[in-house]
């Protein structure tokens, strides 16, 4: 597939408005608790019978960081106390033991990520143990063929860490980076070197990491095209291979830490499309290919081979190669995507330690999706994915047609494909360059709860 951008900011103005990031749909919105515990309990029991059962995924969220960032939206505990990581541990193992209970032990686990918080938070010895307890539970793959990835806050990772991360069976890792510009890591809390993140990269080559990210915000405090630009300069000097260069949303009434942002100091609307103009251009000269949303990678990584196989596909931590696992969501707030069903674990860690100490599972609310449903993440995850769709495909694997379901949805992308964003076919879609960078406006189209709903809770496009 073309896999190229155009920047028009006319459409981007135009279009930018509040959506969902679609990494799941339903999102997140419509759960409810009449999918608790025990009805997760029979879902994933039966995911065992299905023919040909899936591998798995499983999710670990460390909520744990030393210090904040201001700019922060994540589910975290923020403490110097490193004695906390023990209790919440012993709770993780037991949720563990649970839930591996519930998945035949012939179903491998293919992919394998920590997020938080910070997981590098817990000591070595916590690392190892983590992972030798996931081991009795679940099938890991020996062989380094799954793809085991961690979320790395350079400022707490040595050599050593990363040695052990690669020996406990990690090979991808994410690097939160943001900006290297003193002013503005001073003004988000957040003071980390050049020199103690570039070594943490290099490390991991070292060792062997078979893919390296890096990731980027635009729109935090004083910043600008040249100071921003003076940091991209850094990141592609030492190639990693995949960046996220996510827009910051400043929803302080949401997000406490970001209280403490002054909005006066943040860059405006026209000097944020314009970082972001700069930055798409350079990555383009660079070498790297846009996936979607926030991602760009290099030609030959994963990611956009899957992309232009067909194969891609997107979930909780982003897009992911691996579409045909059930997700198992562990540790307090996170989502799992067992058989047709979202599911998500307590959110506050009291909470969170009761339900494991009463033996009980921690999922307390989710969603079992309708035809209907499953029927329109079909849809979205294409175009997200691939930015095209062919009505053929989804018609086969629903017994629908396209035309008849959609025909509100079609009738409103005319004014979409007018302005240059898609191009509408007897046989599909295709989205055109220039709406690229507006695919969740695409999406949004056939979003039902979206348009049912009177209230919208999402950051920006853009």
């Amino acid at each position: 597939m073309e896999q190229t951008i155009v920047f028009d900011q006319d459409l981007i103005r135009k279009y930018d408005k509040s959506g969902p990031r679609y990494t799941s749909y339903p999102t997140a919105v419509q759960f409810h608790d009449g999918f608790d515990a025990a009805r997760y309990r029979e879902v994933a029991e039966a995911t065992n019978r299905e023919a040909g059962p899936r591998p798995l995924s499983l999710y670990f969220h460390i909520p744990f960081c030393d210090t904040v960032c201001f700019y922060c939206a994540c589910n975290k505990v923020v403490t110097k106390d490193r004695a906390k990581a023990q209790p919440y541990l012993d709770r993780l193992y037991r949720e563990i033991e649970l839930q591996g209970a519930l998945f035949d032990r012939s179903r491998p686990v293919d992919q394998l990520h920590w997020g938080g918080g910070t997981p590098t938070f817990i000591a070595h010895d916590q690392m190892r143990e983590l992972m030798r307890v996931t081991g009795e539970h679940f099938t890991l793959r020996d062989d380094d063929t799954g793809e085991y990835s961690i979320e790395i806050d350079p400022r707490e990772a040595t050599a050593e860490t990363i040695a052990l991360l690669r020996d406990i069976g990690f090979n991808r890792m994410s690097l939160g980076v943001q900006d290297f510009e003193q002013q503005v890591q001073k003004a988000v809390n957040r003071i980390q070197s050049e020199a103690e993140t570039f070594m943490v990269l290099e490390e991991a080559r070292r060792r062997g990491f078979k893919s390296i990210s890096i990731d980027l915000i635009y729109g935090l405090p004083f910043q600008t095209v040249e100071s921003f630009g003076r940091t991209l300069e850094k990141i592609i000097d030492v190639a990693p291979d995949r960046l996220s260069v996510f827009n910051y949303a400043h929803l302080p009434e949401m997000f406490m830490p970001q209280r403490r942002i002054n909005a006066g100091e943040l860059p405006s609307p026209a000097e944020k499309l314009d970082i972001l103009q700069h930055t798409i251009e350079r990555l383009t000269q660079a070498g790297y290919v846009y996936i979607g949303m926030d991602h760009f990678a290099r030609p030959d990584d994963e990611l956009a081979v899957a992309q232009r196989d067909g194969t891609l596909y997107r979930n909780f931590q982003g897009y992911s190669t691996h579409a045909e696992c059930d997700l198992v969501g562990l540790g307090a707030t996170s989502i799992g995507m067992v058989g047709n069903t979202y599911g998500q674990n307590l959110k506050g860690l009291e909470e969170y330690y009761a339900a494991l100490d009463a033996g009980n599972l921690a999922v307390f609310r989710g969603v079992e999706l309708n035809p209907d449903d499953l029927l329109r993440r079909d849809v979205i995850t294409r175009l997200i994915c691939h930015f095209q769709l062919r009505f053929a495909d989804v018609e086969s694997r629903h017994g629908i047609r396209f035309a008849d379901y959609f025909a509100t949805e079609l009738k409103e992308l005319e004014s979409l494909e007018a302005d240059g964003l898609v191009r509408l076919a007897a046989d599909g879609i295709t989205v055109q360059p220039a709406g690229r960078l507006l695919i969740r406006n695409i999406c949004m189209t056939f979003d039902r709860y979206l348009r049912e709903q009177k209230q919208r809770r999402f950051s920006k496009v853009i």
